[in-house]
């Protein structure tokens, strides 16, 4: 169980990245007070967590109702986190994320950034929905699946403080220190994106 724990916190940490959505947070939210910004960086939380659980329980469900196979999805999942690896590996996703505040923040009429873009794509977006159908269909099992959802629930949380303390953070970090983490972090999924692909493929052999 430990085990399991510690490779869905790894999972959840590179796909959510908490380091990489403070610093565009901090940027989304430089003209707001204090209290406003503790209140989208709660509220973002929220919305993604919900939008995570959904998928989490009733994913499979769904993917039933449209007659996708698990083995199906986990090549595709597989497949798509391996593209999001790549991006993270030569800073195309960070420059993507970067593009999406920019015009956000240049936008008058935007005021609220906690929905759009911060719970949905840069939190819950396809790569973390995709994790989390994942491994909830690899861990059967209430105790598996508790396991997992206790591993999202935890880096979901480390979200939040990333967002509340996103100025110091990026103070401490530095742009150089956050790409060398990133550029990591990417490949330890793309790895595991491999995995996934492996293990579509042999179940669907089988």
């Amino acid at each position: 169980m430990i085990e399991l724990y510690i490779s869905s916190l790894i999972t959840f940490f590179v796909v959510i990245d908490p380091p990489g959505c403070a610093p565009i947070y901090a940027g989304l939210t430089a003209g707001a007070s204090p209290t406003h910004s503790r209140a989208m960086a709660f509220r973002a939380v929220l919305v993604a967590s919900g939008i995570l659980l959904v998928f989490a329980l009733f994913g499979e469900a769904l993917l039933h109702g449209l007659g996708i196979s698990l083995a199906s999805f986990r090549i595709a999942g597989g497949i798509m986190l391996f593209l999001i690896a790549l991006e993270m590996v030569f800073e195309k996703r960070t420059e993507r994320r970067e593009d999406r505040a920019a015009k956000v923040a240049n936008d008058p009429e935007v005021e609220d950034v906690s929905i759009f873009p911060m719970a949905m794509p840069m939190i819950a977006g396809p790569g973390s929905i995709a994790s989390v159908m994942l491994l909830m269909s690899r861990n059967e099992g209430i105790e598996r699946s508790a396991v997992v959802l206790a591993a999202l629930i935890t880096i979901l949380l480390l979200t939040l403080v990333a967002l509340l303390a996103a100025g110091p953070i990026m103070r401490v970090l530095g742009a150089k220190i956050e790409a060398v983490i990133t550029r990591l972090l990417g490949v330890l999924l793309a790895a595991l994106a491999v995995q996934f692909v492996i293990d579509g493929v042999r179940v669907s052999l089988a």
